[in-house]
């Protein structure tokens, strides 16, 4: 019985061999499984950007001049289509500190991109008065989109 021990001590380690070996293989295989990208395509990735290209920090939270050099209103949101590409721009007018203020929708390329002492400058060759007479708009949180305000009209 004595010289059976050590043979049941080898049926063991290798029984708890095979066991850790099917688990390891098991749990690569699970993250494996899980590493797989959700899409069959590849991410494209850019290894500069285009030297035309500018932020839309330039545009955001900027203000907005007339061709007079008075201000009349604030970038409050810029509307990129499914495409990726900027589409129209949203203006906060009139009010002061946020009370009372209108938000108009412009197309994109209403406004002007220039630099002036050496900050971002937007111009719009228009009127406070007609920012302030043109349709409202407001944003829905529950839809995350812009509709017509109807408290404006």
């Amino acid at each position: 019985m004595l010289a059976d021990k050590p043979q049941l001590k080898s049926q063991k380690e290798t029984y708890m061999k095979n066991l850790i070996a099917v688990s390891a293989a098991v749990l690569i295989a699970s993250t494996a499984a899980f590493a797989q990208p959700t899409s069959s395509g590849r991410a494209e990735i850019m290894s500069s950007v285009p030297g035309n290209s500018a932020t839309v920090a330039d545009w955001y939270k900027q203000n907005v001049y007339d061709p007079a050099d008075n201000k009349i209103g604030e970038i409050m949101d810029v509307l990129v289509s499914p495409e990726g590409r900027a589409t129209a721009l949203i203006v906060g007018v009139g009010g002061f500190l946020g009370a009372g203020e209108k938000d108009v929708a412009v197309p994109f390329t209403a406004i002007k991109h220039t630099m002036k002492d050496k900050k971002i400058y937007l111009t719009m060759d228009t009127t406070k008065d007609a920012l302030k007479s043109a349709p409202g708009f407001k944003y829905d949180r529950e839809k995350t989109t812009w509709v017509p305000d109807i408290s404006t009209k």
